[in-house]
């Protein structure tokens, strides 16, 4: 009797996470360059925050001239060791800015925004990281999207590179996953409950980021992107994320270390540092994906563990075909999970031993 009622438990919730009217599975919110015939540049000022980044800023840049004229793009080099203020100012037009040491309580990104944002006179503010790249006509989109959307806050989750087996099991599971904690369609909602950013390309009204106070009032956040989207709906502003292949990020991966060390810096930060919440997610992790597994060991429950796995890999299918994936990868989902099961936990003991986050050189303790 215990043993049907387990392998019923991940029926429910695969065909329950299909049945969802939300659809967090689906890809139906994403917007790819359809440029207009003519559409100008001159109400936006680019924001990139850079350390270290020389070896992809300049065709981050290369890409922001290829957008149109009117363009202004500001550069903050945050305490860079490299080439990275030489490289962005050999580009016409492109400003940069010498950012000031880290101040306490702040995280080094929202505090080069901060600092850029001060220099900002046009009506529009684009965030964009240093290392992602806008395929020709996307700003247009983006601006006109934006505008027949009547949203004050526009973004973008990136096309992360998939050179290497890693990639293609881990990339595509990280946006998956990054959908279902945040639904898009709840996100773009009015719903004040849900509120999601793609941290690496985001389109907000300069007088929002006055009106919340500038990056200030999320200054040591690390999940600065749905922070930012947070303080957006609090003061009434309407949100809008979405996917798009013309929006890619150029920083390469490769490895299970370097996916590892992407997702550990945040994965328990994620979670609320909560112990309790981490154990519910590897009890649920472990009964959702594990169970239909083992299941197959015994055949008179195998119609339950069948349909578990088929409902399981039904709603990764959306995502593997909008990358344009062989949906084949839909088999390696539950070891996809394992090993995000295992970062996430990585991540928890980190923080145990004090180490709440480090990116670029820069640790941020679990005290401060």
């Amino acid at each position: 009797m215990w043993l049907l009622v387990g392998a019923i438990v991940p029926v429910v919730m695969w065909l329950g996470l299909l049945l969802v009217p939300w659809h967090p599975w689906s890809t139906r919110e994403h917007l790819e360059a359809d440029p207009p015939a003519c559409v100008g540049l001159d109400d936006v000022t680019v924001l990139i925050p850079a350390r270290n980044e020389a070896d992809v800023i300049g065709t981050t840049l290369r890409a922001l001239q290829a957008q149109g004229n009117g363009l202004q793009v500001i550069v903050i080099d945050d305490q860079s060791a490299d080439s990275t203020a030489s490289v962005a100012s050999s580009y016409p037009g492109v400003r940069v800015i010498s950012g000031a040491p880290l101040p306490e309580g702040w995280a080094g990104k929202l505090w080069a925004l901060e600092q850029g944002r001060l220099q900002v006179r046009t009506p529009l503010t684009l965030l964009l990281d240093a290392d992602i790249e806008l395929r020709p006509g996307m700003l247009a989109t983006l601006l006109l999207h934006k505008q027949r959307e009547q949203r004050q806050f526009v973004s973008i989750m990136a096309d992360l590179r998939r050179t290497s087996f890693w990639d293609r099991l881990l990339l595509p599971a990280f946006v998956y996953y990054f959908k279902l904690l945040y639904p898009f369609a709840l996100s773009n909602s009015p719903s004040r409950w849900v509120a999601a950013g793609a941290g690496g390309c985001i389109l907000v009204d300069t007088a929002m980021l006055d009106r919340i106070g500038g990056f200030g009032r999320l200054r040591d956040a690390l999940i600065d992107d749905c922070a930012l989207a947070r303080q957006v709906k609090r003061a009434g502003g309407r949100t809008w994320i979405g996917l798009s292949r013309d929006v890619v990020s150029l920083r390469p991966y490769g490895s299970f270390a370097s996916i590892h060390g992407m997702v550990a810096r945040s994965a328990f930060t994620q979670l609320g540092y909560s112990t309790t919440v981490l154990l519910l997610v590897t009890v649920l992790f472990l009964w959702a994906y594990g169970v239909p597994l083992v299941l197959l060991g015994a055949p008179q429950l195998w119609p339950w563990a069948w349909l578990a796995l088929g409902a399981m890999m039904l709603g990764y299918l959306p995502m593997l075909r909008y990358y344009r994936m062989p949906l084949w990868w839909a088999l390696l989902l539950p070891l996809g999970a394992g090993l995000y099961l295992g970062m996430t936990w990585s991540s928890a003991l980190r923080y145990w031993r004090g180490v709440r986050s480090q990116w670029k050189g820069r640790v941020y303790r679990a005290d401060a």
